[in-house]
């Protein structure tokens, strides 16, 4: 049956009292890693892993969103891409001053010419150490994988027979007919584990001051990195602002459409930043949904005794709550006036005073809002601060529409319906990829104008139906029968589906791996039918 019920399974990882750490290489360098991770296995769970760039962050990022890390180790052009892409500390293995004169020697002995290419920059010492020893020696430096190729292919224009670098210089220079050199030893590679494990004891005692000094866990802020899904280059922009933004505690505006994942991007900003290891608070409260009676009283607190109906003894507002951690303010736009002018002694002076209260109460207090409007026309209007705009808007952050990201329709459509199957108690059927991907141009042509949270609704409508009806596969024609708006474009007229009589047989067979009933079902047609329709095409 396509969906059957089951049963979710539980499982716990044992990390035992070890440091965890990841190697990352995607070269020759995985060698020597795996050599040096013999000598320190009995002091930390150290795990290989051979990536590199895109693919090395988006891993990342998926298993530690489940699984602990301490530290990575990573070297050149991949460790400095991984930094600022991945939420946990990036030790770089560096090449020693003589890890260099030691790869010059051996170069030397294949060619009186060498040629050096490193990361980013250039080695400055080496022109002087050439010119003393005597040593002909051509540099040059790389940004990215398509510069470190130009410079090999120059170099052996040139005449240069043997190239030194890392692991990724090597491996081009060999592509090119030359010799290559690695530029890494086993001490400095040692050195770089030595930097992990230092750096794991360090985080690990930060987490454990953070354990003692946790209170309310209702005021947590439990999505992150790994919740910002997409593999877009707008969504790879926006986790790498986020991680920027998280290592400054100064005020951040987020501006978005409803529904584009404002609070969670402020989440992810919380738990990445300065206060993760102290596992501060984070409260978020939304300011155009509460009066502005209540929502001076909710931010600022109240005294006993302030207005009628306060409460006994009085009441610490969120800011109070929020101290040592972040208070998100959203649809702050929706702030009135009034309020607008305490909000703004608040940020200046940084305490609070309750309402009633004579004594002003000292916080400290990161502040990230977030609003679908546009602030600056309100300013324009007067109806907003501008002093207070600028205050709460040190760091800005626009979040893409949907709309403006579509290849990550169709991913995210297809985990939102995973979990929301699981939420059910019903289990996909293997082809749903393949099922999911036929709706593609439904998916794909609609506006989304409710964003992500629109789409992630539509997936919990459509497993439910999916969960009723066991033996219903997921067509075009089904999901449009759930969801008719996917079928009206940005005009209105109709999105026509495709007639499953003209489709290509070929192809619908080849999207489900040569399974004949889920063909037939996405076809529509019964597996007789589709037994002649082969037959007659030659495909049986």
């Amino acid at each position: 049956m396509p969906y059957s019920t089951s049963s979710p399974q539980g499982g716990a990882h044992d990390g035992g009292d070890k440091p965890v750490i990841w190697t990352v290489s995607v070269s020759r360098l995985s060698d020597l890693f795996r050599d040096i991770t013999l000598e320190y296995d009995h002091l930390a769970a150290i795990e290989p892993l051979q990536l590199g760039f895109e693919e090395a962050a988006r891993v990342l990022r998926e298993r530690l969103a489940h699984e602990p890390c301490d530290v990575v180790i990573a070297a050149g052009s991949n460790a400095a891409y991984l930094r600022g892409r991945i939420p946990v500390p990036v030790v770089v293995a560096k090449a020693s001053g003589f890890d260099v004169m030691q790869a010059l020697a051996r170069a030397r002995r294949v060619s009186p010419r060498i040629g050096v290419i490193t990361y980013q920059e250039p080695l400055r010492e080496l022109a002087d150490f050439a010119s003393t020893f005597g040593i002909d020696i051509a540099q040059r430096s790389y940004a990215t994988k398509e510069d470190a190729r130009a410079g090999i292919n120059e170099m052996k224009a040139a005449g240069i027979e043997v190239i030194v670098g890392a692991g990724l210089i090597t491996d081009l220079a060999e592509e090119a007919g030359l010799t290559g050199v690695f530029l890494y030893s086993a001490a400095s590679i040692r050195q770089a584990f030595d930097d992990a494990l230092e750096m794991a004891r360090l985080t690990r005692l930060e987490a454990k001051r953070g354990r003692q000094v946790r209170n309310d866990d209702t005021r947590r802020a439990r999505r992150g990195l790994h919740d910002l899904r997409g593999e877009s280059a707008a969504m790879e922009r926006l986790r790498q602002t986020v991680l920027l933004y998280a290592r400054s505690p100064a005020t951040v505006l987020i501006q978005g459409e409803t529904g584009s994942g404002k609070e969670l991007v402020a989440q992810a900003i919380h738990r990445e930043g300065l206060r993760r290891a102290a596992n501060r608070p984070f409260v978020a409260v939304n300011c155009g949904a509460i009066a502005e009676s209540l929502l001076e009283s909710e931010l600022f607190g109240h005294e006993e005794g302030a207005f009628t109906g306060a409460r006994r003894g009085g009441h610490a507002g969120l800011f109070e709550a929020a101290d040592g951690g972040t208070l998100f303010l959203d649809e702050i736009g929706e702030m009135p006036l009034g309020l607008q002018t305490r909000l703004l002694r608040v940020l200046e002076e940084r305490e609070v005073m309750r309402v009633g209260g004579t004594r002003p109460v000292p916080i400290s207090v990161r502040v990230i809002s977030a609003t679908h409007c546009d602030l600056e026309a309100r300013v324009r209007e007067g109806r907003f601060r501008a002093d207070l705009f600028y205050r709460l808007a040190v760091l800005r952050l626009a979040l893409p529409p949907l709309r403006a990201r579509r290849e990550d329709i169709v991913p995210l459509a297809e985990w939102s319906l995973k979990h929301a199957l699981a939420a059910v108690d019903a289990k996909p059927h293997p082809n749903l990829h393949a099922e999911i991907r036929a709706c593609t141009p439904l998916l794909e042509a609609y506006d989304w104008p409710g964003n992500v949270r629109e789409l992630r609704n539509l997936m919990e409508r459509l497993a439910l139906f999916l969960a009723g009806e066991p033996l219903q596969a997921l067509t075009p024609s089904f999901l449009l029968s759930i969801a008719p708006e996917l079928g009206a474009g940005k005009d209105g007229p109709a999105i026509p589906l495709a007639d499953p009589a003209r489709e290509n047989l070929a192809e619908v067979l080849a999207r489900f791996g040569g399974q004949r009933d889920a063909a037939a079902r996405h076809l529509g047609i019964s597996r007789t039918t589709l037994w002649r329709r082969l037959k007659s095409e030659n495909l049986s």
